[in-house]
């Protein structure tokens, strides 16, 4: 029979978090969420709205052995109860897992004894309170309650001093202003949520202490420095080893080696095995169970005498079919059920959660930025355009009846202006033809700065590679559909010979924006989603896809007249035998209607040399302002484009070295993504598209939240 407890998990979506209490499971309130006493042990579920579940088994680090265990066997009946799918993650305190402390947003504080001791999590408004918590972490905050002594402060990090009524927040003459701000959301959540608003927050310097302090904690004394950020030394690391479990007729399991060391392939997991995946560089292991397994989910002692090995390392189990990022990350050719290859079309698999799809309204793009984000689109693209071609190290205006006309052996300059609230703003698209030369790709990166400069240094650069246009680019065109060559130039006297047989695919995006791609002569490149124009010597075709739109065949009869010649049309399942010799020959292509409406979630990493050597470390939970640290490089992934947001103290080397970062990023992404455009950021010139993707954006937030400080 199943544990009561287990009625009520996953019902909704959210987190819910229970205790063990002599042996049993106990709800955590909710106020209480993200405080753990470092005795105990605790079984967390997070359900998505999909739903897709993760469970969370946390051992406080002196939780007993017999605690610990039980929490595993609930850990693995919670699994069984919810169907078998859910993510399992086994979480040490100090070592939680990204996407346990993304729970968090706050932070987790870390209090000393457990449900043995009598300790209770909730005692709201305990104005007797004094304890001391020192704060460590950059991305992740972790709260420790340690000695209330001078002997337990260091000049690095953040502490708070809790004195019930009174609440200082002391920092280290050598801890930054992000560190501070960050520190200031634990204060912010310890007077709010422990004491309802009744205490009074105060802002320590060191060496500015007040009597109160000094009362409590006796002379000061020199302040020690303190460690380096402990997960920027802990970056993950991609070094792995692949092991099949094998079960005997006694029970008991063994782990056989398959590949000593990643990256894996996709084919090395068999859906009737289980595989352990040891990331020992990170203290990571990963157990995959193939999706017709029933041995490892029957066979707890076994199973137990296994991963005895791993007791000081991160556990996630994985049903086959709901792969973390994280573990994909170790294959170089991960492919999810519905990926494809097509332009902008990537799907999720299963059950995974996703970003709800918000309907494009250009009339009302100002006004929802969230839209905005989605969609890449900063307004309806009816503000001034502005065009240029690289051309021998210089710039040269391209003729207004040549807009949306771009050659692949060219490099364009766009330069995008318009009004948002009252103030004038800009973006410099730097597109980049796949044929152009080395010179011009260095030329067009010269002109771009010369131009920001030009306009005060505060326009958005976004650089668009031939192919990866983003939408709000395809719209500055209107009614003409943004055409694409494969190669050639726009310069007088330059055009090359265009080939006798040529393919354009036509697509119009949710933004109601269409291009026009010039694409390989062959039925292998054709789509049922779309319309293609096939002009060959003596005949021309409209191929009509059977999930094609009016607005795409409007489109096709422009790039007809600019080709030249009348337009015979075709449906599909009704072509012509000319029509498939113009193209060498029937070819299978993609006919499944891409109907679905994914957005894949973003992932948010800083980019920061702080530990001496340039990395990118992911910023864990859902997306939130505060996460924006101001001495770094923020790289936003967004799916179908990657913003570098460039903070006001970032340094030379993070600056120089963060677009690397982007397109290694990409390059090596298992799902094969390809290039797709980069859009560069400074700090207080954020347009829409990239703030949308933050809830309630606010430009003063670091002014709003020092102002909770006397």
């Amino acid at each position: 029979m199943a544990h009561k407890e287990f009625q009520i998990a996953g019902k909704k979506p959210g987190l819910q978090v229970w205790r063990l209490e002599k042996m049993d499971l106990k709800p955590v309130p909710s106020e209480a969420y993200g405080y753990f006493f470092t005795g105990d042990s605790y079984i967390l579920l997070y359900t998505t709205k999909a739903p897709s579940y993760y469970i969370h088994m946390w051992l406080g680090s002196e939780s007993s052995a017999d605690e610990q265990g039980a929490a595993a066997i609930f850990a693995t009946q919670m699994d069984e109860f919810l169907g078998g799918g859910p993510q399992q993650f086994r979480e040490v305190q100090g070592y939680e897992s990204n996407r346990f402390m993304g729970y968090f947003k706050n932070g987790v504080q870390y209090k000393k004894g457990g449900a043995a001791s009598g300790f209770k999590h909730v005692k709201t408004n305990d104005v007797t309170a004094k304890r001391l918590l020192h704060l460590k972490g950059r991305r992740i905050i972790r709260a420790t309650e340690v000695e209330m002594s001078w002997d337990s402060f260091n000049n690095n990090d953040c502490f708070i001093i809790d004195l019930g009524k009174d609440i200082y927040q002391w920092c280290g003459s050598k801890c930054n202003r992000y560190e501070r701000l960050k520190s200031t959301t634990v204060a912010i959540g310890i007077r709010d949520n422990e004491r309802s608003g009744r205490s009074d927050l105060h802002m320590v310097d060191e060496g500015d202490e007040s009597d109160e302090i000094i009362e409590v904690l006796g002379p000061k004394p020199d302040i020690p420095d303190g460690s380096k950020d402990d997960e920027a030394d802990r970056a993950s690391k991609r070094t792995a080893t692949l092991y099949m479990v094998i079960s005997d007729a006694t029970g008991s399991m063994k782990a056989t080696l398959v590949s000593e060391a990643s990256p894996f392939k996709q084919a090395d997991l068999l859906l009737t095995e289980c595989y352990l995946l040891d990331n020992q560089a990170d203290k990571k292991l990963f157990v995959w169970k193939g999706k017709i397994l029933e041995s490892w989910n029957s066979n707890y002692s076994g199973r137990g005498l296994l991963i005895v090995h791993y007791l000081h390392v991160q556990i996630q189990i994985l049903p086959g079919g709901g792969e973390s990022t994280l573990f994909k990350q170790f294959f170089c050719d991960w492919k999810a059920k519905y990926d494809t290859t097509g332009p902008g079309e990537a799907y999720t698999i299963g059950s995974i959660a996703v970003v709800e799809q918000i309907p494009f309204d250009a009339t009302a793009l100002h006004n929802n930025q969230a839209m905005a984000a989605q969609h890449n689109m900063v307004d309806d693209g009816s503000g001034e355009v502005k065009i240029w071609r690289v051309e021998e190290g210089e710039k040269v205006a391209v003729e207004q009846s040549s807009y949306g006309q771009f050659f692949g052996g060219d490099c364009y300059l766009i330069l995008y202006s318009y009004s948002l609230g009252g103030r004038r703003q800009h973006i410099i698209y730097i597109w980049q033809g796949l044929k152009c030369s080395q010179g011009e790709l260095t030329a067009s990166a010269f002109l771009t700065v010369t131009l920001d400069d030009e306009m005060g240094g505060t326009p958005v650069q976004v650089r668009v590679t031939q192919g990866q246009e983003p939408a709000h680019l395809v719209s500055l065109f209107k009614e003409k559909p943004m055409m694409l060559f494969l190669g050639g130039t726009s310069r007088k006297g330059g055009q090359s010979q265009p080939g006798s047989t040529r393919l354009f695919h036509i697509r119009r995006s949710t933004t109601g924006a269409t291009r026009a791609v010039e694409v390989e002569p062959s039925a292998a490149f054709l789509n049922t989603n779309d319309v293609f124009v096939l002009k060959s010597e003596g005949s021309a075709f409209m191929w009509r896809g059977l999930g094609s739109t009016e607005e795409e065949e409007a489109a096709a009869k422009y790039v007809a007249d600019y080709l030249g010649g009348s337009l015979k049309e075709v449906k599909e399942g009704g072509e012509p035998a000319a029509f498939w010799s113009a193209l060498g020959g029937k070819k299978e292509y993609q006919t499944s209607k891409s109907l679905q409406n994914m957005v894949k979630p973003p992932r948010l990493f800083g980019c920061s040399n702080k530990t001496g050597r340039l990395i990118a470390e992911e910023v864990p939970g859902e997306l939130t302002q505060m996460d924006l640290a101001p001495d770094d490089i923020m790289l936003l992934d967004t799916w179908d484009q990657i913003f570098l947001w460039i903070g006001k103290d970032a340094n030379d080397v993070e600056k120089k070295g963060a677009p690397k970062i982007a397109t290694d990023y990409v390059s090596s992404d298992p799902s094969g993504r390809g290039p797709i455009p980069v859009t560069t950021i400074k700090q207080g010139s954020e347009p829409p598209t990239f703030t949308g993707w933050f809830q309630a954006w606010d430009p003063k937030m670091g002014d709003n939240v020092m102002a909770n400080f006397t």
